[in-house]
């Protein structure tokens, strides 16, 4: 995320503070789809992210006047994105798989297909396959490009956990790529 594109949810976030109901939509159309994709990854569950989405946004919508300094809006609302999520991963008492859509489709290598798009694919279906809280922690980092610190901000745990946490994770991943490389020769 950019300065200006910083500064613009700050204004945004004082013109919701100050009763603008339009900012509010405006934020939502700009938060919407990182908010959904972390609410998603946590709890492998694509329906349940919607609605762990539209808690998210009640809570906001009312929290949203407390919110001190307008430049927290994104740790804060990423932060209640993740506590959210495991309210409902609590409720349900088990991780349902989201990637439906990956599960179900086969990797069609085509001989066309140029290696970049190839490494991509592999990698998305690498992602795919790793436990949610993986995926959420990876997408912080190397997506949304969060730091180690506003990573533990945003899923109230310790830095050195959110470094751990990711090294796991990369060699998780790393394992699943070089063994698919190692099923294909």
């Amino acid at each position: 995320m950019n300065q200006n594109e910083r500064i613009n949810d700050e204004l945004l976030v004082i013109r919701v503070q100050q009763g603008a109901a339009e900012a509010l939509s405006q934020l939502v159309q700009r938060w919407q789809d990182r908010l959904w994709r972390l609410a998603w990854r946590l709890t492998d569950d694509e329906q349940a992210a919607w609605d762990v989405l539209q808690d998210v946004w009640v809570v906001i919508g009312r929290r949203i006047g407390r919110l001190a300094d307008p430049a927290a809006f994104p740790a804060w609302a990423y932060r209640i994105t993740s506590n959210k999520s495991r309210d409902w991963i609590r409720r349900r008492q088990r991780i349902r798989r989201a990637d439906e859509a990956y599960s179900g489709r086969r990797r069609e290598a085509d001989s066309d297909e140029n290696p970049a798009e190839r490494q991509h694919a592999e990698l998305r279906d690498a992602l795919a396959d790793l436990p949610g809280r993986d995926r959420a922690i990876l997408s912080l980092r190397y997506e949304d490009d969060f730091s180690t610190a506003q990573i533990a901000e945003i899923l109230g745990i310790p830095p050195g956990t959110v470094k751990s946490r990711l090294y796991y994770a990369r060699q998780r991943l790393r394992r699943f790529l070089e063994e698919n490389n190692d099923e294909r020769t």
